[in-house]
């Protein structure tokens, strides 16, 4: 009976350590600079879309305005999160249509710069892009809820 109590004990001992192993965050990776992102994201863009140097030259500025108004909304965000605030909805409704109208001068501005083939490649892989988004935030998403019920 004494052996069989200890067995148990040491099993449940066993579990409960690597439970609490497998929680530990892995570090995270330095950030790239928004200059460094910039000069990737134009070169995937030359490459991809054979890009000729003038349109190299007006698509970094877009680019770099992009990402700047990006990292703008990404810090007043985690600011909101931080401050623990709830948004409401009306909050939520005007973030979302700014979010909406910063899509649709995007997407003029390529349709501007790019030719007619270039265009419909861009939004191909734009569509590509957005489908593989989706498919991680439900994949984190399942795992979120799977964590949450252990």
């Amino acid at each position: 009976m004494k052996k069989t109590l200890l067995i148990v004990l040491a099993i449940v001992s066993l579990s409960g350590a690597y439970a609490q192993e497998r929680t530990t965050e892995k570090p995270r990776r330095e950030r790239m600079t928004l200059e460094q992102r910039n000069q990737l994201q134009l070169k995937r863009m030359t490459a991809n879309l054979d890009l000729t140097p003038s349109q190299q030259k007006e698509m970094a500025v877009i680019i770099a305005d992009q990402n700047s108004k990006r990292e703008a909304k990404i810090a007043e965000i985690k600011a909101n999160k931080e401050a623990k605030k709830q948004l409401t909805a009306d909050e939520r409704f005007k973030m979302e249509n700014e979010k909406l109208d910063a899509q649709i001068e995007h997407k003029a501005k390529m349709k501007k710069v790019l030719n007619k083939e270039q265009f419909e490649k861009w939004e191909k892989n734009q569509e590509k892009r957005n489908e593989k988004m989706h498919k991680m935030k439900r994949a984190h998403h399942q795992k979120s809820k799977k964590d949450a019920v252990e």
